[in-house]
């Protein structure tokens, strides 16, 4: 797996395919994995945010979720094959565990979401092993979270708790989890247990997620989105002026 850097984010350039390939095998060998998804929004927030910024580069795979990533990165000459979109990716490895007789553990969100996420999941895989979950407000009482996981015998977990909360909760307890594999995946379980719904596939393939999430949720999306895109923007456009201006500098010193 290719790894590039994009404004100082470091970034695995893969398919879906092969993610998941490769997560797979280093869950056979038992190699303790921690992987995290990035969007124009993290990577903007990486910027400013220190523990974030470490938090991300603490995973072992640092997948590209976003159009507005791939697209960036192909500007300043990276190539990217495809976006490997967290929630895709949590589907994919569902099918994997149920085929593998993996059990999984879901953490994160209000309980009656964590709850049905589990039971809709079990229902849609047929031999997946959902050996437990947990709603994703327990930060009076970590230590008996991360024993409930352990004890579950769960081999990948994934937890849908904010960044960079949720990577720092992983790196402080990662010894003891028991674990395989770890995924930070969001809002993935609002999607799964339909209290959000996800964009459309035209939507998704010309990088307007934001804009469908920004209709359900305008009043608490708006400006998040509004500020990071701008600010993306930016940083792609100081990006291609130097590089312009550092090749200018090549071709006059040849």
């Amino acid at each position: 797996m290719k790894r590039i850097e994009l404004f100082g984010c470091p970034m695995d350039v893969a398919t879906m395919h092969e993610t998941v390939n490769m997560i797979g095998d280093r869950i056979e060998r038992k190699q303790f994995t921690q992987h995290v998804v990035v969007n124009v929004a993290k990577l903007v927030g990486m910027q400013t945010d220190p523990v974030l910024d470490a938090s991300v580069r603490a995973c072992d795979i640092i997948n590209i979720d976003g159009m507005g990533v791939v697209w960036g990165a192909r500007l300043l000459g990276h190539s990217v094959p495809e976006r490997v979109a967290g929630v895709d990716l949590f589907e994919r490895l569902l099918q994997m565990a149920a085929a593998r007789g993996l059990p999984v553990f879901f953490l994160g969100a209000m309980e009656a979401i964590v709850a049905r996420t589990a039971s809709l999941t079990a229902a849609r895989y047929p031999g997946l092993q959902v050996v437990g979950f947990h709603h994703g407000y327990f930060w009076d009482d970590e230590e008996k979270v991360v024993e409930k996981i352990r004890r579950s015998g769960a081999r990948l977990l994934f937890v849908a708790i904010t960044s960079p909360k949720k990577e720092s909760f992983i790196n402080r307890w990662q010894d003891r989890l028991g674990v395989d594999f770890v995924m930070g995946v969001g809002g993935t379980f609002d999607v799964v247990a339909g209290k959000v719904r996800r964009a459309p596939q035209w939507m998704q393939r010309n990088g307007l997620e934001w804009a469908f999430r920004v209709a359900q949720e305008p009043r608490r999306m708006w400006k998040r989105y509004l500020v990071t895109n701008n600010r993306f923007a930016v940083m792609l456009l100081r990006a291609r002026i130097a590089s312009a201006i550092q090749g200018a500098a090549g071709q006059s010193n040849e």
